[in-house]
């Protein structure tokens, strides 16, 4: 799903497709010395999970995030400050010390499992996968109007997006055009393996909005992120929110488009637990849409607003190891 969500004023201008269906294409761009250091890194992972597991693997993980944290002191002081933010009633300095350990050890077991995720047979990857709350997204999706998911930058959403649309969801997300080689090397690679990844309808932040009403018409669960750090553009759409103590901007484009088409909105995280376990949990819809009306009014806008601004402070503050825009 996505990463940030930006969404234009203007509505009404020239039609432009921007999807990007997330095929071999993808990899194009990427130099043939790029291509050999990240076919050796994937080499590497797959003989070393041949060998030991994928339990070797998560060792293996645990032990460079390990390293990681030891060396890397401007990263450990950065999220020492969105601790401190997070719980402004103070923290220990072991548990400080605990927390952000096991965030450098969380993201780097992460990054492994991305890299090979396609060289896994995929049954091994089905029994990882533990649903929480999906009876909401499939009523949500029996009323024929698409659901928009409310996603965070906290968690590993690049692994939720191709876990749900293995689980038979057609998806689609809102992030930003900038990406990484690594990734898009790797995306090509899951395209092939994986129809149904090659399937999920990919919208950059600067995408015209009839694609994003296409996504709710055809009865698509499409997922962004609101909880932007810094606005990108004066015409962007925000709402200020009251979170960890703090007044902050957030985007409210896909939103408004998701309450004009009668979309369900709902609200979602990805939590990642121990040997590459993950607990995709969508919480009860924050709103249902009323078929005899309609409307997006500024009220209903600041009230939903509000409720997915503390739903976050409430998971960072149960997985305070999972805060990612750092």
């Amino acid at each position: 799903m996505s990463r940030v969500d930006a969404i234009p004023e203007n509505a009404a201008s020239p039609p432009r497709v921007d999807e990007d269906p997330a095929g071999p294409s993808k990899s194009r761009g990427i130099s043939w010395n790029d291509r050999a250091k990240f076919w050796a890194v994937r080499a590497f992972l797959a003989a070393w999970v041949s060998l030991t597991s994928l339990k070797g693997l998560y060792l293996l993980g645990r032990w460079f995030g390990y390293l990681e944290y030891l060396i890397n002191a401007r990263r450990r002081r950065r999220y020492r400050r969105e601790l401190d933010a997070a719980f402004p009633e103070g923290l220990t300095t072991a548990r400080s010390r605990r927390i952000i350990r096991s965030y450098f050890q969380r993201t780097r077991c992460d990054k492994l499992y991305y890299l090979i995720f396609d060289r896994l047979p995929r049954e091994k990857i089905m029994r990882r996968i533990r649903f929480h709350g999906r009876q909401h997204l499939d009523e949500a999706l029996a009323r024929g109007h698409g659901v928009y998911v409310m996603l965070s930058h906290h968690g590993s959403h690049h692994v939720a997006g191709l876990l749900m649309a293995l689980l038979g969801y057609r998806c689609a997300g809102i992030r930003d055009r900038n990406e990484g080689a690594l990734r898009r090397y790797v995306q090509a690679h899951y395209a092939e393996t994986f129809p149904e990844y090659a399937a999920i309808r990919v919208l950059y932040a600067d995408t015209f909005p009839r694609e994003i009403y296409r996504c709710f018409n055809e009865n698509l669960v499409l997922g962004s992120a609101l909880d932007v750090n810094r606005v990108r553009g004066l015409a962007l759409k925000t709402c200020p929110v009251s979170i960890f103590g703090q007044q902050r901007e957030f985007l409210t484009g896909t939103l408004q488009i998701a309450l004009r088409c009668k979309a369900t909105i709902c609200q979602a995280f990805v939590v990642s637990r121990s040997n590459f376990y993950f607990r995709l949990i969508v919480k009860p819809p924050l709103h249902v849409p009323d078929m005899q009306s309609g409307g997006e009014s500024p009220e209903l806008i600041r009230d939903l607003m509000q409720q997915y601004a503390d739903g976050i402070a409430a998971h960072v503050r149960e997985h305070p190891d999972h805060i990612s825009r750092v």
